[in-house]
């Protein structure tokens, strides 16, 4: 039968007519085996990456064509490469059997073959194949979903930006490099202005708004792959920005400030709102009194500055002394 959706699919490689009608009518019977053939060993190749046999059964001498070189070839092709092979050959030679499994046959018998014993072998050699695809693909799929689960134990519920989790990483990370590589390392501490006010005014609805609002300038800001935006805890946010000095970060905290400022939020009841930002400024230097928890506490009084002078502004911390 010639079924492609028969769970066993026979592929056989042989060029004489005599073998493919012997071993046509004794696979003929099977209901769950598909039978294809090729006479031409130049063109096995192909109609094995055409009918994706669960089995392949391969002569080794073919007029114009190695067999060895053949087996080989399925190797080369990855959709073939672990297809299992079944050598039938005129010989029961010791020297063939273990050539022919160097070169990456699975299996050897001499042809013509027991029916049973043939039949026998090939769904096993089609069983074990098929159990090593299924068990590829789950493994493939539980890989995915762990990717999945730790991008989602990275990143904040509601705002869809890393969390602290991740910039507890990032920053012990990339304050690492920087003390290795004598890079500076600046860190933004961002602090929506009066949010509690806002929300009590307009509703939690359009608070959780806001603060997708702001996530969404703040990553709006960052131009490389290296900087990170982070949601600190509430309606406070943290920038990373790995190799920038207190200038280009002053640079990057006053677009988010003005960006933020400029925009008309969003209101579940079509009233247009406004939020401000404070945001401090420090910036790490290879220092041997500096560290991550060291940074993150002069960015926050830096941010205590910001909004201590008036809030909707940009306070730069000095560096560690």
């Amino acid at each position: 039968m010639s079924d492609p959706q028969a769970s066993t699919r026979v592929l056989l490689v042989d060029d004489q007519p005599i073998i493919v009608e012997a071993l046509r009518r004794m696979l003929a019977s099977e209901d769950d085996i598909a039978f294809h053939f090729v006479t031409d060993g130049a063109q096995a190749c192909a109609k094995a990456l055409a009918v994706a046999p669960t089995i392949i059964l391969q002569d080794l001498v073919m007029p114009g064509q190695d067999g060895f070189a053949l087996l080989a070839s399925y190797r080369a092709e990855a959709a073939l490469r672990d297809v299992p092979v079944m050598v039938l050959s005129s010989k029961e030679d010791p020297k063939l059997k273990a050539h022919s499994f160097a070169v990456g046959a699975s299996d050897y018998m001499v042809k013509l073959p027991d029916r049973l014993e043939l039949i026998a072998r090939v769904r096993y050699h089609s069983q074990a194949y098929q159990n090593g695809l299924e068990r590829d693909e789950a493994l493939r799929q539980l890989a995915m979903a762990n990717r999945e689960l730790q991008q989602l134990a990275a990143l904040d519920g509601l705002t869809g930006i890393a969390n602290r989790r991740e910039f507890d990483a990032v920053i012990a990370r990339e304050w690492l490099r920087g003390q290795r590589d004598k890079l500076p390392l600046s860190l933004l501490m961002c602090d929506v202005d009066h949010f509690k006010l806002y929300n009590d005014s307009c509703g939690h609805q359009a608070g959780d708004m806001a603060l997708k609002k702001v996530a969404a300038v703040l990553t709006a800001r960052l131009k490389r792959p290296a900087d990170l935006a982070a949601r600190y805890g509430g309606e406070e946010f943290v920038i990373v920005l790995p190799e920038t000095d207190a200038a280009g970060a002053a640079l990057v905290a006053e677009a988010c400030r003005s960006h933020l400022a400029s925009l008309a939020l969003e209101h579940p009841h079509g009233v247009a709102g406004h939020v401000t930002m404070s945001i401090g400024v420090a910036t790490a230097l290879p220092h041997p009194a500096d560290s991550p928890a060291a940074l993150i506490a002069r960015a926050d009084q830096a941010l205590y500055a910001a909004k201590t002078a008036g809030r909707n502004r940009v306070h730069a911390a000095p560096p560690p002394t």
